[in-house]
């Protein structure tokens, strides 16, 4: 099944922060688990508890402590990891990602215009399978980037309740990311 298949199914992405939220998470109905912490010594143990679920992991890159922003934590991961995604903010990543056979996600913050207009640049330069956007919570911003990115959007960070999910998928979004527990009970309506 395909990433976009699978966020078609599941749209809404259990983000974890820590072990108590890994646990909620792994017992949650999500199929989809973004990790967003942990180190170069656990990060397998989270991902197989992930995998032992039956769920689909995929882990920050960018958060995981003890490693570098060079390529070879990609090749790190693919060594002692069954995950099955990598998200970053560095297209280098990304692009290093796809390489490796993960799913790749580009994890871009939207502050103002000029982050804006630049997701095009920095998509062509990952060619990600799918991107994040930050914050989650703006519906008007998420269609202005559905228009211009040919790309499935993840609409993650402050998506604190679930009308930020209805309207972030309305506005164009494919999923919602959320360490938001009552999120994740979020089914579509």
């Amino acid at each position: 099944m395909s990433i976009i298949e699978l966020l078609k199914l599941h749209p809404v992405i259990a983000a974890v922060k820590d072990h108590e939220s890994l646990q909620l998470a792994v017992q949650s109905d999500c199929q989809i688990i973004s990790v967003l912490y942990g180190n170069i010594c656990n990060i397998g143990r989270i991902v197989q508890q992930i995998k032992e679920a039956g769920k689909h992991a995929f882990v920050h890159v960018d958060l995981l402590e003890g490693s570098s922003n060079k390529e070879i934590v990609i090749n790190f991961l693919k060594i002692v990891t069954q995950a099955d995604g990598i998200i970053s903010t560095k297209a280098a990543m990304v692009k290093a990602a796809r390489q490796h056979g993960f799913y790749a996600i580009h994890r871009l913050f939207i502050m103002d215009s000029i982050s804006f207009h630049n997701i095009g640049k920095q998509v062509a330069q990952s060619t990600p399978d799918c991107i994040e956007i930050l914050p989650g919570c703006m519906p008007k911003v998420l269609g202005w980037v559905a228009e211009k990115v040919a790309l499935p959007i993840i609409a993650g960070g402050l998506v604190c309740d679930q009308d930020d999910a209805q309207s972030a998928l309305t506005a164009g979004a494919i999923a919602v990311a959320t360490t938001n527990h009552d999120v994740w009970q979020f089914k579509l309506s």
